[in-house]
């Protein structure tokens, strides 16, 4: 018999929508979207699944930076942006280049900011975004502030930020979930659990059954979903926007994925910690099948229809990285002249130093 005082545990299954054959088996968490919304849906994650392929080839030939594969994370990531209002608020992690692109980040800037440039950071002032983080975990708490900015100016706006499950770990997200839920802030947390931080798998991280279990501890509202299905990634997020819209408070997203390639192009070899057969079962759920397939059977989706997308984005994708290859080079005086809109004293004597 369990102590009285003591916090029961209880196992969570993932919502879905679809099954991996790309059938409805959930219908009652299905996210109303007409049948263009979701022809949109299917271009956007094929277009991001090409993009990729195109960005990874790119960082090999030497005219990228450092640069996060996404292929196998396409439906959280493009399913969650597409939940949001244009004037919700992404705080993006490093590996998060497609729902800031989508959300109206120009690509070419995003290969500025791969390729170290400091007019990638240059964020146009219509486009709600931050720059991509690179300190683990750092973004939830600017998508707490975000938030609380929301709340204090009475606006019916969200913050959403994502992380891997190795960024659960960090005291910056424990933070960030303990102050919002503390001033029920508007803001959408979202962990791409893809098993691994880096090497590290997720059960040797922590002994919590779950990252969406540890909502329950910040007062928040806790969801675990199924990241390999956009229908059910939509619904999620779509029903955490209307709590904080309404004034409910915060929301944990855990998102159940996983990336086929390495961690990033700067060395990872996921073959010395994934098993082949472990990535087999996980392609058995990609994302772009289960969702083409349900598509295909309501006749909204052709090969016909993809190839085009395909074309597209492998065009658009050539001229992004030509304009981003043709922007002026960054020069010392021109770093410094861009921090501030009036350059202070100091900065001034140090850029005359340098040109000295």
């Amino acid at each position: 018999m369990s102590k009285p005082y003591v916090v029961g545990v209880q196992e969570v299954q993932p919502l879905s929508v679809l099954g991996t054959d790309g059938t409805v088996t959930n219908p009652e968490a299905m996210p109303n979207l007409t049948d263009d919304q979701l022809k949109e849906l299917m271009r956007r994650m094929v277009f991001t699944r090409t993009w990729d392929q195109r960005a990874v080839n790119l960082t090999r030939q030497g005219r990228l930076g450092f640069y996060a594969p996404v292929s196998g994370q396409e439906a959280t990531m493009v399913g969650s942006e597409f939940a949001l209002n244009k004037d919700d608020f992404i705080c993006p992690g490093y590996r998060d280049m497609p729902q800031i692109v989508w959300h109206g980040l120009p690509m070419y800037q995003a290969f500025l900011y791969s390729r170290g440039h400091q007019h990638g950071g240059q964020i146009p002032q219509d486009v709600h975004v931050l720059m991509p983080q690179i300190i683990i975990g750092a973004q939830y708490l600017h998508a707490m502030g975000v938030a609380m900015a929301f709340k204090q100016r009475g606006e019916k706006r969200v913050s959403i930020t994502y992380t891997g499950d190795g960024g659960s770990s960090e005291g910056d997200f424990y933070e960030a979930l303990n102050f919002a839920g503390a001033f029920k802030l508007p803001a959408i947390f979202m962990v791409q659990n893809n098993g691994y931080a880096i090497t590290t798998p997720f059960s040797k991280q922590t002994a919590a059954l779950s990252v969406a279990h540890k909502a329950v501890a910040a007062g928040i509202e806790g969801v675990q979903v199924d990241g390999m299905d956009v229908l059910a990634v939509v619904k999620a997020v779509q029903d955490a926007a209307e709590r904080g819209r309404k004034g409910e408070g915060a929301t944990l997203i855990e998102a159940v994925t996983y990336r086929f390639l390495p961690h990033s192009m700067s060395g990872d070899d996921p073959s010395k910690y994934r098993t082949k057969e472990e990535t087999a079962e996980w392609e058995l759920k990609d994302p772009l099948n289960r969702f083409r397939a349900y598509l295909v059977s309501k006749g909204l989706w052709s090969e016909e229809e993809e190839a085009k997308v395909v074309e597209e984005a492998k065009n658009t994708v050539a001229e992004q990285i030509k304009k981003a290859e043709e922007t002026e080079k960054m020069t010392v005086p021109g770093l410094i002249d861009s921090m501030f809109e009036t350059t202070p004293q100091h900065l001034e004597e140090q850029k005359a130093d340098y040109l000295a």
